[in-house]
């Protein structure tokens, strides 16, 4: 939501073109870094390091990589539990940071990411502010005091 601004509360002001463009951004992003990993790879093989180093390094980001995608797509449903292991896995999903990008290429692909989130709490906000202004009435300070019994 962070590029959104309030686009995304009526879907007006290019939230049509800020979705694509996120899109777009995120999965030329994720096509780089990828092509990045693969020259990193071919230096290690370069480099004749051995195969279990070469295979280890590989097994490490996709690994990774898809922690760093199913943490991000939750996070686009719920928001973590305050004593969750989030910040825990902060360095995962860095080194996974193609799991986040791809994860936020789909999101993209059907709403903003995170707006379902966002837009639930909205309206159950504004359903609250409704209630609470409803059932004001007059001034108040032209109420007179309870008799206590």
């Amino acid at each position: 939501m962070r590029f959104f601004g309030t686009t995304w509360v009526n879907r007006d002001g290019g939230y049509a073109l800020l979705r694509v463009g996120l899109a777009v951004g995120s999965l030329v992003t994720a096509v780089a870094a990828a092509v990045l990993l693969r020259l990193a790879y071919e230096g290690l093989e370069i480099g004749n390091v051995g195969s279990f180093l070469s295979i280890s390094v590989v097994v490490l980001f996709a690994i990774a990589s898809s922690i760093a995608f199913v943490k991000t797509w939750d996070s686009f449903n719920r928001r973590p539990a305050p004593s969750s292991d989030e910040a825990a896995l902060k360095g995962l999903k860095t080194i996974g940071f193609i799991g986040s990008l791809i994860a936020y290429f789909l999101r993209c692909l059907a709403e903003a990411p995170g707006e379902k989130l966002r837009r639930a709490e909205y309206e159950r906000a504004t359903a609250e502010f409704a209630r609470r202004r409803g059932t004001r009435t007059g001034n108040p300070a032209a109420r007179h005091p309870k008799r206590k019994k």
